[in-house]
């Protein structure tokens, strides 16, 4: 098996497409990918030569659990980051929740079997930022309308891209909730798409958890 995760500072097919297309380098430097198959590491090398190019640049990596984990999750922090935004925060709110949304993310993985590592990588860190800082982000201009106060049954009606992480969101929360792994980001994310909480009480409930140790 073979899963191809994108990242770079423009997220989305449309963002990626539009590169692609343009053969122009993305973000400042280069479109960047991971390959990722465990079962056979001589493949993903071959398809890593097959796919690399000027304008689009492939690592490969061993760990499918967490390339996958990274690429799911990464959509509902976007959502979150995008209310932030809606909501008019600013910068230290939205790193804090790119931040900590990494956090939950390897805590995942790593409940999963993922290398930590890969977290630090493209597959982690690089689509994360991207998916939750791109104005062509789906996920993230999602959230952004939701912060700013439009509802989800008229968001859904009117946009035409998918926003994978309002379906993928509950999921995710019930296979943190299997492992005993703790996402307060994705739990509120679940209750805001799917529960009714307000995004300004999604930020109250998150700014009023117990104090911890990082």
């Amino acid at each position: 098996m073979i899963t191809l995760v994108l990242g770079g500072a423009r997220s989305g097919k449309s963002a990626v497409a539009e590169a692609l297309a343009s053969r122009l380098p993305a973000p400042v430097t280069y479109l960047a990918t991971t390959v990722a198959d465990p079962a056979d590491a001589d493949l993903a090398e071959r398809v890593q030569g097959w796919l690399t190019r000027p304008h689009f640049r492939v690592y490969s990596s061993p760990d499918l659990a967490g390339v996958e984990v990274a690429g799911a999750v990464k959509n509902v922090i976007a959502l979150a980051t995008g209310m932030a935004e809606g909501m008019g925060f600013g910068d230290n709110t939205k790193a804090s929740l790119i931040t900590r949304g990494l956090a939950e993310t390897a805590r995942l993985g790593a409940a999963l079997g993922a290398d930590p590592m890969t977290f630090s990588g493209l597959a982690g860190l690089g689509d994360l930022v991207a998916t939750c800082t791109s104005p062509l982000s789906r996920n993230r201009t999602f959230g952004e309308r939701l912060g700013r106060g439009e509802t989800l049954e008229h968001i859904l009606a009117r946009k035409q891209q998918t926003a994978e992480g309002v379906k993928s969101c509950r999921s995710i929360l019930d296979l943190a909730r299997k492992h005993d792994v703790d996402m307060p980001i994705t739990e509120h994310v679940v209750a805001v798409v799917h529960e009714g909480m307000t995004p300004k009480d999604m930020v109250r409930g998150l700014m009023r958890r117990d104090a911890k140790s990082e």
